[in-house]
This record gives C-alpha cells, sequence and structure tokens, in this order.
C-alpha cells in the first residue's frame, strides 16, 4: 500500500509539473514554421504566404499580440488566414493593431466557429469524442461582421462560400473557399465545380479540414489546400503524435504538409497548428503554437 501511495503521488507530480510547463510555457512559445510546397510553373517566381490560424486572440494577450506584430518582417508575399481570429467581444481591434504590419500585403480568408461564437467551459473528454458526437456547445455571439468589414477594408478577399481570383508577383492565383464546416456553415454546392485552368495556381481554403471539403477541392483540380482548426492535436505525445483533430481528420495529419488524394487526383494539403488555444483550455503539449511562412516554389 505503502508504494502505491507513493506512485501515485509521484504520477501526480510528473502530471502537475507537464501541465505546469504546458500552461505557464508551451502555450505562449511562438514559433514559425517554414514549409515549401513545390507547386508553381517552372516560369515562375516563388511566393512567400503567410499562414495564419486560430489565433483565439483576447485582449489580455500581451505577449501574443506583440509577437504577431513582429510577423510583418517575414516579409510575406500574401496572407491566408484560416479563421478561429477572436475569443472576445472586444478582439477585433486587437487583432487588426496586431496584425497591422500584415494589412497592406494580399490577403484571403475564412472563418472558423470562434469567429461566430465565443468559447465556453466544457469537458475535456468532448474532444476524444469521434467527431460529430455530442452537441454542440456555444458561447455568446462574437463581432464577426465587424471583423469581416475590417480585414476586407484592407483588401483581403472574404472567401466564405465564394471563389476569388488575386494576382501576386506576376502569378494568377484561383482561390475556393468555404464557411466553417464544424458548424456545418459550408456550402460546397455553390462554389462546386472545376477549377480554373488558366489559372497558374488553384488554391482551397477551409477552417476546418472535413475530408467532405478535402475530397472536393481535390475532385475539382485544386492543386493545394490551407486549413486550421486541429491546433495540431494540442496535446501531442511523445514519439507518437496527435490523439485527436477535432473533426473526421487523420491525426497523423493533424499539422504540416501532406498530400490528400480523392476521385483519382492529389492536391498539397498544409495543416497549421494555429497560434492560440481556447482560453478555458489554456495548454499545448508537444506542439508549439504556430504561424506558418509557406514558400510556393516552381515544380
Amino acid at each position: 500500500m505503502r508504494f502505491s501511495v507513493k506512485a501515485a503521488a509521484g504520477l501526480g507530480a510528473v502530471a502537475a509539473s507537464g501541465l505546469a510547463y504546458s500552461a505557464g510555457y508551451e502555450v505562449r512559445a511562438f514559433r514559425v514554421r517554414h514549409v515549401q510546397i513545390p507547386c508553381l510553373p517552372s516560369n515562375r517566381t516563388a511566393i512567400r504566404v503567410l499562414h495564419l490560424s486560430d489565433i483565439h486572440l483576447t485582449p489580455r494577450q500581451h505577449v501574443k499580440r506583440q509577437w504577431l506584430e513582429g510577423l510583418a518582417a517575414l516579409e510575406p508575399d500574401l496572407v491566408i488566414n484560416t479563421g478561429d481570429n477572436i475569443s472576445h467581444r472586444e478582439s477585433v481591434p486587437v487583432v487588426m493593431k496586431s496584425l497591422r504590419g500584415l494589412t497592406d500585403v494580399p490577403g484571403v480568408f475564412v472563418f472558423g466557429s470562434n469567429d461566430y461564437w465565443g468559447p465556453v467551459l466544457k469537458s475535456p473528454a468532448r474532444y476524444l469524442l469521434p467527431s460529430g458526437m455530442g452537441k454542440r456547445l456555444h458561447g455568446p455571439p462574437l463581432p464577426w461582421a465587424e471583423l469581416r468589414d475590417e480585414f476586407t477594408a484592407v483588401g483581403w478577399l472574404d472567401l466564405t462560400n465564394r471563389c476569388e481570383s488575386l494576382a501576386v508577383k506576376g502569378t494568377r492565383l484561383q482561390f475556393v473557399g468555404v464557411d466553417d464546416p464544424h458548424l456545418g456553415y459550408d456550402r460546397l454546392d455553390a462554389v462546386a465545380g472545376p477549377a480554373d485552368g488558366a489559372a497558374d495556381l488553384r488554391v482551397g481554403v477551409t477552417h476546418a479540414p472535413y475530408l467532405r471539403i478535402l475530397d472536393a477541392y481535390t475532385r475539382d483540380g485544386y492543386d493545394a489546400i490551407f486549413a486550421g482548426h486541429t491546433h495540431g492535436g494540442q496535446l501531442r505525445i511523445p514519439g507518437y503524435g496527435a490523439l485527436v483533430t477535432n473533426c473526421d481528420l487523420e491525426p497523423r495529419r493533424s499539422r504540416g504538409l501532406d498530400h490528400h488524394t480523392s476521385h483519382g487526383r492529389t492536391s498539397w494539403l498544409h495543416v497549421s497548428a494555429g497560434l492560440g488555444t481556447s482560453p478555458y483550455a489554456p495548454y499545448r503539449f508537444c506542439c508549439f503554437p504556430e504561424a506558418n511562412l509557406v514558400t510556393l516554389t516552381p515544380r
């Protein structure tokens, strides 16, 4: 019995230390992860894409705000924002101030659930349930329309269930986007159809990388897909990886660069582990918060 008590105490101490590290250090140890995708025509110049996702910003997150302001030094050619920017009703001015060095850069965006609805306290065990199980829990409504208007005012393109085109460094990009699939707001029928064969590159954008979205984009001929939502699993087991993705994407693809194959076609897939967490689950383990500098290069 004495050994069991000591063992339990030891395990408790290890768990407490891990939680303290996770919530006290790693959740604020922001990183830039560099990725390269060889997807451009051979006669085009490389394009530096800053992929931002899952910022989950609140007004009091001063360390995160300061780090975000420094991202302009990366000098990207394009910003792709895959949603979940805010976690508080007063966060919109804070987000825009934190990203002010990037607002003169061309950009595109879609929204996630935490652009529409505030976070809510819930059992962490819910994240271990298979995707789609259990009732969706929402907090108070957030000022998503104000955020949308701020983004579009600086020239970023709203990809909410729509297609848009943009020229970057002489390269013509076609984009397709959907509203948040995690909430079921996506309208694939509104954007379905073959991608523009005359574009130099065709890019799909979504907040949550549900397989129905990835399948549709790949089927329609989009060369690369950008997504967030998963937080990279948020808590990863060393030597194993993520346990969950909070959608139906396999955990092994919860972050980073991979491929997606459907209908005999293959697209590049980049999933960002994102920069934040819910204020009610402020921890990460073996999954540093990240922004991604994705360099698109000639094939």
